[in-house]
């Protein structure tokens, strides 16, 4: 993985002291609240319902165990203990003091990291495939332009104030684990008749109040042409995007407004533009310098079947299951891929604890290379494993209370932390989720369900993803008090697509009924061997209606 060099370190460091002086004028009084908000949002840090909170950047979700520990210790040392893992694959401190941030920013810079870019109105943490660099199904690790993306962005001084925040997800492999299509810019890694990289390039996708899918700008873009086609695209939106309407100041509402044709018209100009008088390709010596921290581990020769292994599988029900569930094929033969949910029955999504990541850290050295990628699910990932040493893994998986087998299922929830942090949610979420849980933990069951995704938001802004989820709940407010829309067909991969709202919304008190309503009429509608959205392509949503309404 990439590590900082001495002008990383520099950086971070001179942003570290300058935040340390900006928080004592406000504790001083010197800086207003409004005065010090631009100022803590360069540096990830919001004000939510009760407390602060810190937002810590995991640049396209990958950790070593090192920094891991790190984090660990901040939630142990300034926090309440755990920690919360977001959908952008970063990692959030829900109650730190005000004075103990530039502590915890040290902390963080001594072993690479920092909050830099996960608020604010700037390209945010660049995010990519957890499964980068080792998926059975890779073009090429989109790692490597990740991490080109997060040099050329950092405090880009014609994009750090852009209209409204900006987000960039980037795959290498045709099965999308990165939902590019539902962001600012979205890229897809291919290789052309002649086998060069390059990239597909998506544009104006996004969820909040306006779900957009996004469109193909470009079906082809040559790799060495990445930051200069995607500088025109910025500087494009920088021109046209709207500052004087919140809600219309994303790519996508421009997108829409111009059309996909006439947008493509003008980037296409701004980008010849650029070539005739900027030197802005990527130069061979630099993406092989950066490629070169993506080399691949030295696996071991493996046998291609582990009779161990499987043996292990026949012998142990449950090991069978979780392996079924949480583990994934790499490229390497004898290798594997292990999600570890943070999905446990009657939990929060996305928090561990600070004894969990100690866990997941020493796992992560004794069995994988010491690496760690977070999901874009609230999951995480131990990339390298050999099969032989999984039976091994999940006993300590289980001994943490970390081997749940539930990876792809209805129990694995996307959910935001809703009303119980935020000050901008109309209803709770992690209850919800914690009670749905409960109701589906019998696993055989959830397993013969089949892959379901179910996402939570806590109001319309869609942190919880729920626009792409087969079921979604969006939490509304009516006079005081929760309700939860329900929409069914969304999905987030290579055939994305936003999901169709039912109809009326559910209270808090009914919409778990509901959830299990929609169950099963999927039950009751299935044809053999068929998964939820398959089901519901074939018969439509007014089956679903008539069991949550009594009516078509």
């Amino acid at each position: 993985m990439y590590r900082y060099d001495e002008f990383d370190f520099a950086f971070v460091k001179q942003r570290v002291d300058e935040f340390r002086e900006q928080i004592e004028r406000r504790l001083a009084g010197e800086l207003t609240e409004e005065q010090f908000k631009p100022l803590r949002l360069m540096n990830g840090l919001y004000l939510q319902l009760h407390a602060y909170m810190l937002r810590v950047a995991i640049p396209y979700g990958t950790l070593s165990s090192c920094q891991m520990r790190r984090l660990a210790w901040i939630a142990r040392t300034y926090d309440r203990g755990y920690g919360h893992f977001t959908t952008r694959q970063n990692i959030q401190y829900n109650w730190p003091r005000l004075q103990d941030v530039p502590k915890i920013l040290e902390a963080l810079a001594e072993v690479g990291m920092h909050a830099i870019q996960t608020s604010g109105n700037c390209i945010r943490n660049v995010t990519s495939d957890p499964f980068a660099g080792v998926a059975a199904d890779e073009i090429e690790d989109p790692r490597v332009y990740a991490e080109i993306l997060r040099q050329w962005s950092t405090l880009h001084p014609e994009f750090s104030f852009l209209p409204r925040k900006f987000k960039i997800a980037i795959t290498g492999s045709p099965h999308d684990r990165a939902a590019i299509r539902v962001h600012d810019i979205g890229l897809r890694m291919l290789r052309d008749e002649s086998g060069a990289p390059g990239f597909e390039v998506v544009v104006g996708g996004g969820q909040g109040r306006t779900p957009v899918i996004g469109e193909t700008i470009r079906k082809f873009l040559p790799s060495q042409h990445l930051i200069s086609y995607l500088e025109a695209i910025l500087r494009t939106y920088n021109l046209l995007g709207r500052r004087d309407n919140l809600y219309k100041s994303r790519i996508k509402i421009l997108v829409k407004q111009v059309g996909i044709e006439e947008f493509r018209r003008q980037v296409e100009q701004e980008w010849e533009a650029i070539r005739d008088g900027w030197q802005l390709d990527l130069p061979d010596a630099e993406v092989t310098r950066i490629a070169d921290y993506f080399a691949p581990p030295r696996y071991e020769p493996q046998e291609a079947i582990d009779l161990s292994f499987a043996t292990a599988q026949r012998q142990d029900p449950a090991f069978a299951q979780w392996v079924r569930c949480n583990t994934f094929a790499h490229r390497q033969a004898g290798y594997a891929i292990a999600v570890i949910s943070l999905k446990p029955e009657g939990g929060i999504p996305g928090d561990a604890t600070a004894g969990q990541m100690e866990r997941v850290a020493d796992l992560a050295d004794r069995y994988g290379f010491g690496e760690i990628r977070v999901t874009h699910e609230q999951n995480l990932v131990l990339p390298d494993l050999r099969k032989a040493d999984l039976p091994a893994l999940w006993q300590a998986l289980v001994e943490a209370d970390l081997a749940v087998p539930n990876v792809g299922l209805i129990t694995d929830m996307i959910a935001c932390p809703g009303l119980d942090y935020c000050n901008l949610a109309n209803a709770r979420s992690i209850p919800v989720a914690q009670r749905i849980g409960q109701r589906f933990a019998d696993r055989a069951l959830a397993e013969e369900l089949g892959p379901i995704t179910l996402n939570i938001s806590g109001c319309i802004n869609a942190c919880g993803h729920h626009h792409v989820a087969n079921i979604g709940l969006l939490g509304v407010d009516k006079k005081g008090r929760e309700f939860y829309q329900i929409t069914l067909g969304g999905r987030a991969d290579e055939e994305a697509a936003i999901g169709d709202i039912v109809g009326p919304a559910f209270s808090y008190d009914e919409v778990v009924d509901a959830v299990e309503s929609v169950v099963t009429t999927y039950r009751g509608q299935r044809q053999q061997g068929e998964t939820f959205l398959q089901t519901y392509r074939r018969v439509g949503i007014k089956p679903f209606k008539e069991t949550l309404y009594g009516t078509g």
